[in-house]
């Protein structure tokens, strides 16, 4: 891999967006001017509200529209909590500000990103805050709406009068752009006395304070004065800082290669990138100049010439385009029920349900799945459980719907997981062995089924929560092989202080699991064990390490699919997904 690879930027699921706010109908507690009102934006981090950034201050206005933006960094795998607070700054702009001036706010996730909801719902998003009952607001989400509105609410979570605020989020863009760039010369000066140049091209980037960055060095094209060098690819960041029309120069120089490492010069020309791209059609040249044989010779007219045959961009898509372009995600959950977990009744037992505290498969799926929800198109999460005799007849399964409804395996919410869960727990008795194939070939039925039907517009993530070493490693291995080449990835979260040697073994960054003569084609696995977070607060920390492989996983996905995908224009009416089908009977 040249060096240029290695610098080249990868698109992860970390995005740039901008928000921009205006309010309406807002409290007038003054009857002699009305407010003169300033939006403060906080962020939760580690359990504290800290301020990042507040607008201007806009004089007399009931209905402001604030003309600063607020640009955040928005991360798939970590819960951002924002806070919009409306203040009638009466003209103290740096003071801080008093209660009897708050006007109201409204609170929300920047991840709930990018599911587009049914026309007929209203375009309210939802609040994560125990002031208000969560049912009085749907899940919707800032950027893929665009522009949603809201009621500010008082302190006391009533609202503020017919207060609202509007919040536009726009991603900012030009970050991961790649373009594809060939050039040729023709009659280049002869530097070698017994033989043809042997020339290479050397790309910088001139930046404003006239210092150069090194982008590109071609292969050496030996023993030819007219040389064809071969296509390469560049981030437009690396070539020009996404920008064609600032003062950054792209300098071409060539020379003739030495192996003393003592080139010698022939020329060099300097050009833009938009230039570039008007030039590409191979007509128009640049003349290569030797500035010393310019000064010196009188009828110097150049050391040959450059020609650009292709100059391509290519748009690289971040995990947020698809996102916004109407990628729907859909969650399942199996979670281990097999006898190395001990006995349910027992406090020593990672199933024992304390009233006082949650054990570890609720705080591990409480922490990732409050995420989770967040992008799950409709809440509804399919809930497994495997390892486990179930009623009437207690046979042993390794993919039954722990709602006990094979028809309707899907929970409202995580809420609805972790009820079913706790239900479930008196019903079953825990047994073995610990298999994980049945639960991926569930996962991979709809998918497989949805492939054929064009671009796939749904991404299947199966949360996997157990225990213990696995009893079908080699059946694992073949359905995670043949998962790679399906849009799904599987996470999974070890709990307990057991051996998870196979776990680790099954999340190989380089997506090389092979068995039976398939190699997986992507790495679909993350594996997190949960002691590692047992005190580390918050418990958010665990679902951002969880979860930060799963935008790269889609990536992959999307740029392996031989017909190409790219992200859709605008909003989807959301279709059903096909939901795993259940049954009951002894699994292998």
């Amino acid at each position: 891999m040249s060096e240029v690879d290695k610098s080249q930027p990868v698109a992860l699921g970390a995005s740039r967006v901008e928000l921009r706010v205006s309010c309406w109908n807002l409290l007038d507690r003054d009857t002699l001017t009305n407010p003169n009102p300033c939006v403060v934006l906080k962020q939760l981090n580690e359990g504290q509200w800290t301020e990042v950034g507040r607008s201007e201050i806009m004089r007399c206005s009931l209905n402001p529209v604030f003309s600063h933006v607020f640009p955040l960094d928005y991360f798939f795998e970590e819960m951002q909590m924002l806070c919009f607070e409306v203040y009638d700054a009466s003209g103290a702009e740096d003071a801080g500000f008093q209660d009897d001036a708050f006007l109201g706010e409204a609170e929300c996730s920047l991840g709930q990103v990018g599911i587009w909801a049914p026309l007929s719902c209203s375009p309210l998003f939802s609040l994560c805050t125990p002031r208000v009952p969560p049912d009085l607001f749907l899940s919707r989400q800032i950027v893929s709406q665009t522009k949603v509105t809201k009621p500010l609410l008082l302190k006391t979570g009533k609202t503020a009068g017919k207060s609202t605020i509007t919040t536009e989020a726009e991603k900012v863009t030009s970050t991961n752009d790649f373009v594809q760039l060939e050039f040729r010369a023709q009659k280049l000066d002869n530097k070698d006395l017994f033989s043809k140049s042997d020339p290479f091209l050397e790309i910088y980037k001139v930046n404003s304070n006239n210092t150069e960055q090194l982008v590109m060095r071609t292969e050496v094209i030996n023993n030819n004065l007219s040389p064809s060098w071969e296509p390469f690819r560049i981030s437009l960041h690396s070539l020009c800082s996404c920008d064609p029309d600032k003062t950054i120069r792209v300098s071409c120089v060539v020379y003739d290669y030495n192996s003393s490492g003592k080139h010698d010069y022939i020329g060099e020309f300097m050009t833009t990138f938009r230039e570039m791209q008007e030039v590409s059609s191979g007509k128009e040249v640049w003349r290569c100049i030797n500035p010393k044989y310019q000064e010196k010779k009188k009828h110097y007219t150049n050391s040959g010439t450059v020609v650009l045959t292709q100059c391509k961009v290519e748009k690289v898509h971040t995990f947020l385009d698809y996102i916004m372009g109407g990628l729907q995600i859909y969650f399942t959950v199996a979670i281990d029920f097999t006898a190395s977990n001990g006995d349910p009744h027992s406090e020593h037992s990672l199933h024992f349900i304390n009233p006082k505290e949650p054990n570890e498969y609720l705080k591990a799926l409480s922490a990732v799945g409050e995420i989770c929800q967040d992008y799950d198109s409709d809440k509804k999460f399919p809930a497994f459980g495997f390892g486990a005799r179930i009623p009437p007849n207690y046979e042993v399964s390794h993919d039954f719907a722990i709602n006990f409804d094979p028809d309707n395996p899907e929970c409202e919410r995580i809420s609805g997981v972790i009820e079913a869960y706790k239900r479930c727990l008196p019903q079953i008795q825990l047994y073995g062995p610990t298999n994980l194939a049945p639960i991926i070939n569930r996962v991979l039925a709809p998918a497989s089924e949805e492939e054929g039907s064009g671009p796939p517009m749904r991404y299947r993530v199966l949360l996997v929560l157990t225990d213990g070493v696995l009893s079908d490693m080699p059946a694992t291995r073949e359905a995670i092989a043949r998962a790679s080449r399906l849009p799904v990835s599987i996470i999974i979260v070890g709990v307990g202080n057991t051996d998870f040697s196979d776990m680790r073994a099954l999340d190989e960054e380089d997506g090389t699991q092979e068995s039976g003569g398939e190699r997986a084609v992507r790495d679909i696995v993350q594996f997190v064990p949960f002691r590692e977070f047992k005190k580390v607060t918050p418990p958010a920390a665990l679902a951002r390490c969880v979860l930060v492989e799963v935008p790269n996983h889609a990536l992959v996905e999307f740029d392996w699919q031989p017909f190409g995908i790219s992200p859709g224009p605008g909003p989807r009416t959301s279709q059903p997904p096909v939901s795993p089908q259940l049954s009951h009977g002894p699994s292998g």
